[in-house]
């Protein structure tokens, strides 16, 4: 059960807050420095979407339920239509899918789809400068780097299609790993001022994210298998991803 009464250090926030942020900014990278196909970044879309839906299953669908607020599906339910919403403005690029717009036979970047990925990276980061529980901090944090990895490599794939210069590409990559740890930040502050009720507001923000966690999770799972053919590769990768997640809420 969460603990609203003991606040995590700012230095444990502060440190969270870096490795959300160098993760998605050093995976992007990783897109100069390795060649990258559509096969790898959907395997580890897969490994990242196993491990998102068995820690969401596992743990935090229980925790949420576990403070007696049978309405709080409402807000489940609110995230998995919000993620629905953005999905529709960033074209799905949260579980692999790059379009290349043109203008005027020009490829150009999408900014409306920047700021839709930029929202809901934001929104991710809520729960885990709020949560005053270390286990669900630490499985949250591990499932977002683990979630921003393939995200970070598919925006540079895209990036790197609109010819811009890679100075720019970067810049805009830095952008999107920010917002996850300003909406730790922002949490965090709101958590430390006192200025709100705590139970009640962090409990309805975990419900939006898990339903964004759930749609995520399990489109990517369902876009597995292409055609609907078993593919022993990508299904070995979810088996990984799931039992990761087995490890971190059981063992830990």
């Amino acid at each position: 059960k969460i603990d609203y009464d003991s606040p995590k250090t700012s230095l444990m926030n502060l440190l969270e807050a870096f490795i959300i942020f160098a993760s998605a900014v050093l995976s992007g990278m990783l897109f100069f420095l390795f060649p990258w196909n559509s096969n790898k970044l959907k395997l580890l879309l897969s490994l990242s979407g196993a491990y998102l839906f068995a820690i969401t299953v596992l743990h935090l669908i229980p925790e949420i339920y576990s403070t007696g607020d049978h309405l709080i599906g409402i807000y489940l339910l609110a995230g998995f239509f919000l993620q629905l919403i953005l999905d529709y403005f960033s074209e799905g690029i949260e579980h692999g899918h790059i379009h290349v717009h043109h203008h005027h036979g020009k490829a150009i970047v999408p900014f409306t789809m920047l700021l839709s990925l930029c929202i809901h990276a934001f929104f991710e980061g809520m729960p885990v400068g709020g949560t005053h529980n270390e286990h669900t901090s630490d499985m949250l944090v591990f499932g977002i780097v683990i979630h921003n990895i393939p995200i970070a490599l598919a925006l540079m794939s895209l990036l790197s299609q609109t010819g811009i210069a890679k100075s720019k590409s970067i810049l805009l990559l830095s952008i999107f790993a920010i917002m996850t740890p300003l909406g730790m930040l922002l949490s965090a502050y709101l958590s430390h001022a006192q200025a709100i009720d705590l139970s009640s507001y962090y409990q309805k923000i975990m419900a939006v994210v898990i339903g964004i966690f759930l749609h995520i999770s399990t489109t990517i799972l369902f876009e597995s298998s292409e055609n609907h053919r078993f593919n022993l590769q990508k299904f070995g990768v979810i088996i990984l991803g799931t039992l990761m997640a087995l490890g971190t809420v059981f063992m830990f």
